[in-house]
């Protein structure tokens, strides 16, 4: 006679153990009566989300429009996991998502305001806890005043350096221990910050290529243009005419910079970090008579962020056009 193969049911969880003795007499020891009742683990806390750790995730910062949309376009087509559009304006954020679904794309939103430490933080901890850290890092959000404006030098240069560098790296600084392995992280600079660089006096341009150079020193000279230009000797100091430049050229040397320290301490872990120029682009910020479109000024940092599994290069460099530029 065959046997029959045995059915394997999930272990059910035990609801209840209860002690009575009212089923039998009074002479009759008191016994424990097991109850079992299935709970199925779908069905447990049943008020606490879902979430699926192993989902990948991609995060765009000032990703509500120009460059930054275009870069999240182009992940929710070509990216395995989830986008979220972050930006500091809600309402703005929500519509911007709104209008990639109605061209049939899925992007997710989330408040994210980068001079705000408290947002920063509270982003941070949505993504560790949603996704158990993230995936790809695009950090976009800058500022520029237009060349005619007619703010004071020194309130341009303080204004461009808190958003472009200072908040950009509170943002690296509170985001880079939630980068998983074989994570990419892009930092959007621009060609203006080599230019800028080669405008820099020797001093400042040698240490800006140094290899020992560290954040902190780096922070420091950002602070130090900042306090020379608003007191009128930044040009004496060897500092160009230029806020966004300077503030640019901060964070082409941050992201080397953090590119080394992940090279020593997650050798492992395969994270590639880059900074890149998306180009002279049709903006609000850089005007309509640029010669590039968002989507065309979209391709290099997606490419950065797209870097198949187990590249080992370009990290820590300068990208432009898909390429690594001398610095």
């Amino acid at each position: 006679m065959r046997r029959r193969a045995a059915q394997r049911f999930p272990v059910p969880a035990l609801s209840l153990v209860t002690w009575s003795s009212r089923c039998f007499s009074s002479s009759a020891p008191p016994r424990v009566l097991l109850q079992f009742q299935f709970i199925h683990p779908s069905s447990q806390n049943p008020t606490e989300p879902n979430h699926d750790m192993s989902t990948r995730v991609a995060i765009v910062t000032g990703g509500n429009k120009g460059i930054g949309l275009a870069i999240v376009r182009a992940l929710c087509r070509d990216f395995q996991g989830d986008v979220y559009l972050t930006a500091r304006d809600v309402g703005r954020g929500q519509a911007a998502v709104a209008s990639l679904s109605s061209e049939g794309l899925k992007s997710s939103f989330q408040q994210l305001d980068i001079n705000d430490g408290d947002s920063i933080r509270a982003a941070a901890a949505f993504f560790k806890d949603k996704y158990g850290g993230v995936d790809v890092l695009i950090n976009n959000a800058a500022i520029a005043f237009k060349v005619a404006d007619t703010t004071p030098f020194a309130a341009q240069a303080e204004e461009t350096l808190k958003t472009n560098f200072f908040a950009t790296r509170d943002v690296l600084t509170t985001f880079m221990p939630l980068i998983k392995a074989g994570g990419r992280v892009v930092n959007v600079s621009s060609f203006v910050s080599c230019r800028t660089l080669n405008q820099c006096s020797p001093e400042l341009q040698q240490r800006f290529r140094s290899e020992d150079i560290s954040e902190e020193e780096l922070a420091g000279l950002m602070q130090r243009f900042v306090d020379k230009a608003k007191a009128g000797q930044h040009k004496q100091d060897g500092w160009p005419e230029t806020a966004y430049g300077v503030s640019k050229t901060g964070l082409t040397v941050l992201s080397m910079i953090l590119a080394r320290r992940l090279s020593k301490e997650r050798p492992n872990d395969g994270i590639l970090l880059n900074a890149c120029c998306p180009g002279w682009v049709r903006t609000d910020m850089a005007g309509p008579n640029a010669p590039k479109s968002p989507e065309e000024g979209a391709v290099t940092p997606v490419y950065l962020a797209l870097l198949p599994p187990g590249a080992t290069e370009p990290h820590g460099q300068f990208v432009s056009e898909k390429e690594v530029q001398p610095w």
